[in-house]
């Protein structure tokens, strides 16, 4: 399983392309960028400011990407909302302006779309455009430790057994981030008891896929759990990776909203993200295009 992690040089050969266009941003929060516009838009001569809500763990991808989409569309402006998908999901409901949502999992997608099953859209919401929903891309979950760590976590087995032991201090997402929900399917798979181990001080939180990251980084846990791509972004080595058994597939959909201010440029938007271009960067980061 390991063999099939992202290597540490592949992982650093596409970081200089990547990075360039993610140090003109700033990582995380809202987020203003020049980009693109469509063909019409610029013909007109009108400027368009794309709104988009975005799992924190795309904001370097997104924000290479829209510097290629800038190059090839001058016009656009693109405002990006990072952060977890539970957040910006809230956000939306609670009438936040937004063109287009991109998720790090399908529940909070679900949560928005009346065509989903009532077990999951629960309150009726109806924010999401049905036609424009696609499976944009997958993602890995995977467990990371911080550089130099002595405690022998080299893979979710060994994992299972210190949390079974108390004698670590693990790192994961809350329960309404997906990387978290993600997290949990593990613990499940282990029969590992999460509510316990973190009255037993034993687990800790991030709000978001990022900050469960810099946890990992600075050393202030033994472990943690955060998707591959987030890993490639702070320069950590995985040292195992979450099957399909354990967790389930990682997808992140995405949709154009109903009341989307910018449909039009949102729907052309969403299908670049669709192409190879795109998908070159997504794929140098660790992401599988769909």
């Amino acid at each position: 399983m390991k063999a099939d992690l992202i290597s540490r040089r592949s992982f650093l050969s596409v970081v200089g392309a990547v990075g360039a266009a993610a140090a003109l941003t700033a990582c995380g929060g809202a987020v203003s960028s020049t980009a693109s516009s469509t063909a019409a838009s610029e013909a007109a001569g009108e400027s368009v400011e794309l709104i988009v809500f975005a799992a924190a763990s795309l904001t370097e991808t997104l924000n290479a990407i829209a510097q290629d989409y800038s190059a090839e569309n001058p016009g656009v402006t693109f405002r990006f909302n990072f952060d977890s998908s539970g957040t910006l999901k809230t956000q939306i409901q609670e009438g936040a302006d937004c063109d287009l949502f991109l998720s790090a999992g399908q529940k909070q997608m679900n949560q928005l779309d009346i065509t989903a099953s009532a077990d999951v859209n629960t309150d009726g919401l109806d924010f999401v455009d049905p036609s424009t929903r696609v499976d944009l891309l997958e993602n890995k979950v995977v467990l990371c430790v911080p550089e130099g760590s002595d405690k022998g976590i080299d893979s979710f087995d060994a994992l299972a057994e210190h949390l079974k032991a108390q004698d670590i201090l693990f790192c994961m997402g809350n329960s309404d981030v997906p990387v978290g929900q993600y997290t949990q399917k593990v613990l499940a798979y282990y029969d590992l008891d999460e509510e316990a181990l973190a009255a037993a001080g034993v687990i800790t939180y991030g709000s978001n896929v990022k900050e469960v990251t810099t946890q990992i980084s600075e050393g202030s846990v033994d472990a943690g759990v955060v998707y591959c791509t987030d890993a490639y972004s702070a320069g950590l080595t995985p040292v195992d990776e979450a099957t399909a058994e354990m967790c389930g597939q990682v997808i992140y959909p995405a949709a154009v909203l109903k009341a989307a201010p910018n449909a039009e440029a949102a729907r052309e938007f969403l299908a670049y993200l669709q192409t190879d271009r795109a998908a070159t960067v997504f794929e140098g980061v660790g992401f599988t295009a769909m």
